[in-house]
């Protein structure tokens, strides 16, 4: 018997996420070229603030470019990566960082709306990646996002970095083996919207001098600047994110499809309700309940300042439950969590740590623990739910087609124009 954190080989993964029915479609990846022992990754970090910042400490070893828009953020940064010993170049626009031949991976850590473009560049660069969730803003960038990883043959990591916490991955494992019977539901608990706006925003004004401002809205639509919408504040608004159902829908959501075996898959049908700020001085959800519709029949509601859904995982079975978030792992009954996985059950991939599996795979050529399809389905996941309360109706979804059935308006929503000169694929 294998205890919960047994490891698992490439082929064991793939043999028993097809038993499953999750294998992802795509080909093994070749890198460009073999790392040796005495050759380095070096990455570039595009985005860096708080988030930003995180990701570079934890590559600082591999770190030789920087990219930020804010040149605070940019010289904070050279400072943490100078306290390390590491003598990083400088760029204000991240296209100039692609351009550099020695770097071979970039980390990506810019708001959402950023994302698509900065992640099919890098691909196109030649470059592997590493992106912050949620994977996209809209549906079709995702889509996009695949494509060119796919084409250029580049790994590409999703910042989900739940799947390499051990308690997720045997939560999943425990519900895919059947330990509480015949799944039914799953209850997805995110956090609430912790928008700055104690009283009425601020109005606009010009832009601070250490900010580039019209390459910090880049392909999002040209508006007066206001700091209520910049940095942190992005997630609150619609041009550059979808509040906190994508920022931590992809972190619960993306577990549930995982205990699902959803990965390369989705809903049918999502539908549901939501309040949002009175006066509208943020965009997004305060709260919501939205019920996600699967294949199997299997419902998922996702909920938002809900009494009876908290923040994390929890899978209902017609034999126990099994929950999960950061730090938690409980069950009903109590000893479903204290049970190993046999040798010739479902064992799911294994990673410890979300960052190295990242360098590991650039080395080896598998395919990540979040690899860019997983991350875009459990993004896509998210858009259909902003869709379905934005425009308060059933939506109808076919995950393997990856269309909106039957509802022009909301298939708009799937995907949004870039400003120009930007364009994406």
């Amino acid at each position: 018997m294998k205890s919960p954190a047994a490891t698992v080989s490439r082929r064991q993964f793939l043999q028993t996420a097809a038993v499953a029915g999750a294998v992802i479609s795509a080909p093994m990846i070749v890198p460009a070229r073999v790392f040796g022992a005495n050759e380095r990754i070096l990455t570039g970090h595009i985005g860096l603030g708080g988030q930003g910042n995180s990701n570079l400490r934890k590559f600082t070893n591999q770190a030789a470019a920087l990219c930020d828009v804010d040149s605070g953020h940019l010289a904070r940064a050279m400072k943490t990566t100078a306290d390390r010993g590491r003598d990083c170049a400088a760029f204000a626009d991240y296209r100039k960082l692609l351009e550099r031949k020695d770097i071979d991976a970039v980390v990506i850590s810019t708001p959402d709306h950023w994302h698509a473009k900065t992640v099919v560049d890098a691909c196109d660069a030649g470059k592997h990646v590493y992106c912050e969730k949620p994977l996209s803003l809209t549906i079709a960038e995702g889509r996009k996002m695949v494509e060119a990883a796919r084409s250029n043959k580049r790994i590409v990591q999703t910042g989900s970095q739940q799947r390499s916490s051990s308690n997720f991955r045997y939560a999943c494992e425990l519900v895919r083996n059947g330990r509480i019977g015949k799944l039914q539901e799953v209850h997805v608990g995110i956090a609430r919207t912790n928008h700055p706006f104690k009283t009425s925003p601020p109005p606009d004004s010009t832009p601070p001098a250490e900010l580039d401002y019209d390459l910090w809205l880049g392909p999002a639509p040209e508006r007066p600047y206001n700091e209520k919408r910049v940095h942190y504040n992005f997630r609150f608004f619609w041009d550059y994110s979808g509040g906190q159902m994508t920022n931590w829908g992809a972190h619960h959501i993306d577990i549930a499809q995982w205990g699902m075996g959803t990965d390369d898959s989705g809903p049918i049908a999502v539908e549901g309700t939501a309040k949002f700020h009175p006066q509208m001085w943020h965009e997004v959800t305060e709260s919501c309940r939205i019920r996600y519709t699967y294949p199997s029949g299997v419902v998922m509601t996702v909920g938002q300042q809900q009494p009876d859904i908290s923040m994390g995982t929890k899978f209902i079975g017609d034999k126990g439950t099994i929950f999960v978030d950061r730090g938690k792992l409980t069950s009903d009954p109590g000893d479903i969590i204290q049970q190993p996985i046999a040798d010739d059950e479902i064992h799911l991939y294994n990673s410890s740590d979300h960052h190295g599996n990242f360098l590991d795979c650039i080395a080896s050529g598998e395919l990540p623990i979040c690899d860019v399809e997983i991350g875009h389905r459990s993004a896509t996941c998210c858009h259909l739910g902003n869709i379905a309360v934005r425009l308060g109706r059933k939506i109808t979804w076919d995950p393997a087609a990856e269309k909106i059935q039957g509802d022009e308006e909301a298939s708009a929503l799937s995907d949004r124009p870039y400003r120009q000169p930007w364009t994406l694929g």
